[in-house]
């Protein structure tokens, strides 16, 4: 091993691993979050199909998904779905690893799921940028999976979509998203906790060529297919990567510019909220949570027990 591998698996990675388990409450904190998780997947299994109702209206979701995610994308829906009185349909895009069995699970949820298998979209893709014209898309799509939550749902389509995270929960009625999804006439995003675009402000709107929105969060992202400018976006991210390399905000950061200078819609960041504290998971007052970094914890251990009305538990801090 070179000096700098021996670097890298007896100091950095353990270090690593250390924060991250302080971060999450210890070991004894993670195992019990993880037995929570554990049953969180198998609840999912047991959902069966998103209720519908006659005159509701008609609602449809796109969201990216896979092996490691299609329980959180269950409870998701169903949330949405309990909270909206509406006939949620969903296009679920295959991140790669969407087998049969999984699969099955998913259309577990009604006829109104829509798979898009991997296969296809790969296809699509090759189809509307192809790498002759769009290498560094097409480069980032192979290694950076974010990015084909913009790719895959947007690339040779039409029409408004709303693209949710699977790793959020509803717990009141998302009243902002309803009536987007019924009529939209702008882009809609969410609020982040803190600003994270991995890029320079200066040079994301030397190149937008307008004030970048502070604080964009995509884990709801609105936006129009045919009005997506894949030049523009090719030449962006050329640039961004060229002057300050990859970045795991690249996709928060392209729809950050992409929507500089437009009217936009906003999720209140207070009903909508963005990495929610522990006291506001066990006794949630928001429409929405979105249970990114630390705030895993309590999705797993209270989050989706309290938005399916399940008896929570806590367990220890």
């Amino acid at each position: 091993m070179t000096p700098g591998q021996i670097l890298l698996r007896f100091y950095y990675e353990p270090l690593s691993w250390l924060r991250k388990s302080g971060r999450e409450g210890g070991p004894w904190a993670q195992r019990f979050t993880e037995t929570n998780r554990l049953e969180m997947v198998d609840a999912a299994g047991r959902l069966g199909r998103l209720p519908s109702t006659s005159g509701a209206p008609d609602l449809t979701l796109h969201l990216m998904t896979g092996a490691r995610f299609w329980y959180q994308t269950a409870f998701c829906l169903h949330s949405f779905s309990r909270f909206s009185g509406a006939n949620v349909g969903a296009v679920l895009y295959d991140d790669g690893s969407i087998d049969d069995e999984c699969a099955g699970r998913l259309e577990q949820l009604g006829a109104r799921i829509v798979i898009r298998r991997a296969e296809d979209l790969r296809a699509k893709v090759e189809r509307s940028l192809p790498v002759s014209r769009f290498p560094v898309l097409r480069e980032r799509w192979s290694h950076y999976l974010n990015l084909r939550k913009i790719i895959d749902v947007h690339a040779g389509s039409s029409g408004w979509k709303l693209v949710l995270d699977s790793d959020m929960l509803f717990f009141r009625s998302p009243d902002l998203l309803v009536d987007w999804l019924q009529g939209p006439t702008m882009p809609l995003h969410a609020v982040d906790c803190t600003e994270s675009y991995g890029y320079s402000r200066p040079l994301m709107e030397k190149l937008a060529g307008a004030p970048v929105p502070p604080l964009v969060n995509v884990g709801l992202c609105g936006l129009r297919s045919d009005l997506v400018d894949w030049d523009r976006i090719e030449s962006w991210c050329a640039s961004l990567i060229g002057a300050e390399g990859t970045s795991y905000f690249l996709e928060q950061a392209i729809v950050a510019m992409m929507v500089a200078g437009q009217k936009t819609a906003v999720a209140p960041a207070g009903e909508y909220i963005t990495r929610p504290e522990r006291a506001e998971v066990e006794h949630p007052s928001a429409v929405m949570h979105h249970y990114v970094d630390t705030s895993k914890r309590w999705y797993f251990r209270r989050g989706w027990r309290i938005a399916m009305g399940a008896e929570a538990r806590c367990g220890p801090a």
